[in-house]
């Protein structure tokens, strides 16, 4: 569908990207990936026609349409949040206008005969045509749903789109470029402003929806459950995988050291063989052997290792002031703008050095509980900091603050105070903004880059209660890596505003939802959380509730209800004598659906496991070691195996949660 050629892209002296060349088929879905300032972005423009490259050229079919969701765009702020979002459907608009019209001169002329006529009559019936393929009575509904599955209310379709923050009005271009349905899809970080539930819905309209995509995301599980390939932008070049993100890292490194062990296996060839050449070159008697060792040095195809990024983001906090035992606590907090609740009932306790995460919904008061912790802004109910806090604050719209006309080493020395000013070039080489990088305008710098620049800002002061909104927002995922490792070790209390749930799983034990109005403890972790959601969903769509049962499963939680687990919302469930006769057949039908397909799975991970130990065994000699077919086969037989697992343990999830249904 579309061909990249030959793509070079210079800047000054420097090549940000030096002659790639890949194509993106039809109903591939292409992760981009590599760090921050590696030229993914710019990669995208020049794929969506709005950057020239150097040298070469983008080619695809003339009526290819193509969708790019940039990471920063001018937004619109004329007409409803509904309004805007049907700007997607203005052609077939148009087209429905011009068809009127075209009917009102039918009516009115009388020249029946004539050929102007008759071509009035052939436009009219192309235009209805197309318009019925195109599902123009519908587009109203799709609209409605794409932008309910976005987050947005029902209460929300009328609203000016001027009063919703940047965040959500980027959700309204997303719809947008949804709702047109192009033929390639171009995202740049697109669940940065979605909540998880939010990108949950666009991993499902990706998956069944959309025709071929490439997209930049630092979120591991959405690249996982949405792309099938990844393309890895590497120091100027690409690396193409045709696997999804968590089996490319794998890949990438069992590559690697093959390439090391056959580089170096080739290398000890070559010495032995220089070696021989040079001990008897002068005599005679072997000077035959001598010549052919010669020419078979000359007809080495010589191996070359890939090319790592060594530069690494050296992140960790420093040592935190001790703080009271309990940093935050919570009675019966609660916030209005007016007549609108935020939020009410908010209870809860903090201890010192707990990491806990805040999800929920955009809008459900998630950045407001924050600011009332601030103390920038009134509450009602008591809210009190614990002995000796001090808090370092992260807002997600830090990196929008920073002034672009500054340098960034003058970023930093505005704010640096005492010792610390003499250590900045030090602070900004562990940023990776070392050497001549200092000098660069903020204006330059990419999204992570500034949000890396927003953090140094963050560990200039030590502090005990750390308060991070986004932080993960435009930060490459090695990066996100070495700072969820700075989270995990810091001493002190974390709390973390996300939606990123790759980030999320083994660094928070707490997590708080927020929504109706209420905010509800979940104690574990952020898949613990996910799975009892899942469970609850699963619930309501298999049963169908009374009235009362569902005003029940409305209502918030009882303090003896607030530990909620997978099993207990197992041991929930009604008991199967409460279903239908329906009901019943229906789930022994799934049942029996899900048992064959978990009875097939472990019939081909058998076959495989087999296949796998006889190329085992063969690769362990010298023969195989050296066959590279061979070695393909192993690993796509291997890769394979991985994703016949997965579906097997999702399977075998599924069965059991299946067969609880009717216990």
């Amino acid at each position: 569908m579309v061909s990249i050629e030959n793509i070079t892209v210079e800047f000054g002296g420097f090549t940000l990207l030096d002659r790639i060349s890949f194509v993106l088929n039809k109903n591939e879905r292409v992760a981009l990936v590599g760090k921050n300032g590696a030229g993914k972005s710019t990669l995208l423009k020049i794929m969506a026609g709005l950057q020239q490259p150097t040298h070469g050229n983008v080619s695809y079919p003339k009526e290819l349409s193509v969708g790019y969701l940039p990471q920063q765009m001018k937004l619109s702020n004329h007409g409803t949040v509904k309004e805007e979002a049907s700007r997607a459907f203005e052609h077939l608009q148009k087209m429905e206008r011009e068809l009127e019209e075209l009917h009102r001169e039918m009516a009115e002329r009388t020249d029946y005969e004539s050929e102007a006529y008759h071509r009035i009559i052939e436009r009219a019936t192309d235009l209805q045509e197309l318009l019925q393929m195109s599902g123009i009575h519908n587009f109203e509904a799709e609209v409605e749903k794409t932008l309910l599955g976005l987050g947005f209310l029902r209460s929300d379709f009328d609203r000016p789109t001027r009063e919703f923050s940047g965040g959500w009005r980027m959700r309204i271009e997303l719809a947008k470029i949804l709702l047109q349905a192009p033929d390639v899809l171009l995202l740049d970080e697109p669940t940065n402003h979605l909540d998880i539930e939010s990108i949950q819905w666009l991993e499902n309209f990706l998956a069944t929806h959309a025709n071929a995509v490439m997209l930049v995301s630092h979120d591991r599980a959405f690249l996982d459950t949405v792309t099938n390939r990844t393309i890895e932008v590497l120091l100027g070049n690409i690396h193409d995988y045709k696997v999804n993100y968590t089996r490319y890292v794998e890949l990438r490194k069992e590559r690697r050291e093959q390439q090391l062990r056959a580089y170096e296996n080739q290398q000890k060839q070559i010495k032995d063989t220089e070696d021989f050449i040079e001990r008897f070159r002068y005599k005679a008697t072997k000077s035959n052997q001598v010549q052919s060792r010669i020419k078979q040095l000359e007809k080495i195809d010589r191996i070359e290792v890939d090319e790592v990024d060594n530069s690494r983001l050296n992140l960790k906090f420093p040592p935190a002031p001790r703080s009271g035992s309990y940093p935050v606590i919570m009675e019966d907090v609660e916030k209005r703008y007016g007549d609108h609740l935020v939020f009410d009932k908010v209870t809860l306790t903090i201890g010192r050095g707990e990491k806990i995460a805040f999800v929920g919904k955009n809008g459900e008061g998630k950045s407001t509980l924050v600011k009332c912790i601030m103390q920038e802004i009134e509450h009602g109910g008591r809210l009190t900091l614990g002995h000796n806090v001090k808090i370092g604050y992260f807002a997600q719209n830090q990196a929008q603050l920073l002034d672009e006309n500054l340098s960034v080493f003058e970023t930093i020395d505005e704010v640096a105070v005492g010792d610390i000013r003499t250590k900045i070039r030090d602070i900004l080489g562990a940023f990776m903004f070392g050497g001549e990088a200092s000098e660069k305008k903020v204006k330059v710098l990419s999204g992570g880059e500034r949000s890396r620049l927003a953090m140094i800002r963050l560990l200039l002061e030590p502090v005990n209660l750390l308060i991070l909104d986004e932080p993960t927002n435009h930060l490459d995922l090695a990066s996100k890596d070495v700072l969820k490792k700075a989270i995990r070790e810091f001493d002190g209390t974390a709390i973390i505003v996300s939606h990123d749930r790759d980030f999320l799983d083994g660094l928070v034990n707490k997590v708080y939802e927020f929504g109706g109005g209420r905010v509800t403890e979940h104690i574990g972790g952020i898949y613990d959380y996910l799975a009892t959601k899942k469970l609850d969903n699963l619930q309501q769509l298999e049963l169908s509730k009374s009235p009362a049962a569902a005003r029940d499963a409305a209502a918030p939680p009882k303090k003896e209800e607030k530990e909620v687990s997978s099993q207990g919302a197992a041991q929930d469930r009604p008991a199967a004598n409460k279903l239908s006769y329906q009901e019943q057949k229906e789930l022994n039908r799934q049942q029996r659906r899900l048992e064959k397909q978990v009875e097939e799975a472990e019939d081909q991970i058998e076959a495989l496991e087999t296949t796998i130990a006889g190329l085992e065994q063969e690769l362990a000699t010298p023969e195989g070691a050296s066959n590279v077919e061979m070695l393909q086969n192993y690993l796509n037989t291997k890769a394979k195996l991985d994703r016949i697992m997965n579906n097997w343990e999702k399977l075998t999830l599924e069965l059991e949660r299946f067969r609880g249904l009717k216990v």
